[in-house]
């Protein structure tokens, strides 16, 4: 199984740009465009948050204009830029979506060697994440019903410090009470988050956690308390999380012109096999 992450993509009305500079809606049709070229395509796509910059209903209808450059289902999470009201009224066909509060789900089909989880961390009106007591217990249900069957869980706010002072300044209020559970379930095999528009890995009581890059802008690397509040255009991208049978192995996509690919060949021009 391959599900491809998307993440942060801060779509816009069309023809605004965000901070008045980034073209997020052309750069996330240039993602779109590159996962398609690729030559394994996904099994599902997954958007883990901040669809749109400010949860308005132009901008989803933007973003659905987008998607559907996009074959394979879609997977949608919250993340603290968007409205989940909204995003019901825009999207009232996802197919992924048990509760009416909150915008999380579990996701499984048939023929799907695990599970996916999806997590709503929006603590309305601010961009910090919450993990209240009725999410959090709703989520021992489904983790209790699923033991056994390995699991991807998927949330916006990541549940650790990064060193990105400004940035976990807005993290995730709930976060020990999540490693408690996940510390008593194995078969989470991966935590996929948002948020930091960067491809950051850590470890939560024994889980590995990582974050997605953005299809647009990204955070500026500055790893302080103090950092300030700043973003750059490296090359966007997005990762790809494939279940071999033996857990699941990422790969970070780069979405940026390079040139090859090239085959190998040894010092006395002998192509290597």
């Amino acid at each position: 199984m391959l599900i491809a992450q998307f993440s942060d993509t801060h779509i816009k009305e069309p023809g605004r740009l965000a901070y008045a500079h980034v073209d997020t809606a052309m750069m996330l049709k240039n993602a779109i465009a590159h996962l398609n070229a690729q030559p394994q395509q996904p099994d599902i796509v997954v958007i883990t948050g901040d669809l749109v910059d400010r949860g308005q209903p132009e901008e989803y209808a933007h973003l659905r204009d987008i998607l559907t450059d996009i074959v394979q289902p879609v997977i949608l999470i919250p993340g603290n830029h968007d409205d989940r009201v909204q995003m019901r009224r825009s999207f009232p066909e996802h197919r992924w979506r048990e509760t009416e509060q909150f915008w999380h789900f579990v996701a499984k089909e048939e023929g799907w060697p695990m599970a996916l989880i999806g997590l709503d961390t929006i603590d309305s009106g601010k961009s910090s994440g919450l993990l209240c007591q009725e999410r959090l217990d709703w989520l021992r249900e489904q983790l209790e019903d699923l033991r056994g069957t390995p699991i991807l869980m998927m949330m916006h706010h990541p549940p650790f410090d990064t060193g990105i002072g400004h940035m976990d300044a807005i993290g995730l209020s709930g976060r020990e009470a999540l490693a408690d559970l996940l510390a008593d379930h194995p078969n989470v095999e991966l935590v996929v988050c948002g948020h930091l528009h960067r491809n950051i890995r850590a470890t939560v009581a024994g889980r590995s956690v990582m974050t997605c890059p953005s299809t647009a802008h990204t955070v500026q690397l500055d790893i302080a308390p103090n950092a300030p509040s700043m973003y750059n255009l490296e090359p966007p991208g997005y990762l790809l999380h494939w279940w071999s049978g033996q857990g699941i192995v990422t790969h970070h996509a780069v979405v940026a012109q390079a040139a090859g690919p090239y085959p190998f060949f040894d010092d006395n021009g002998a192509l290597i096999q």
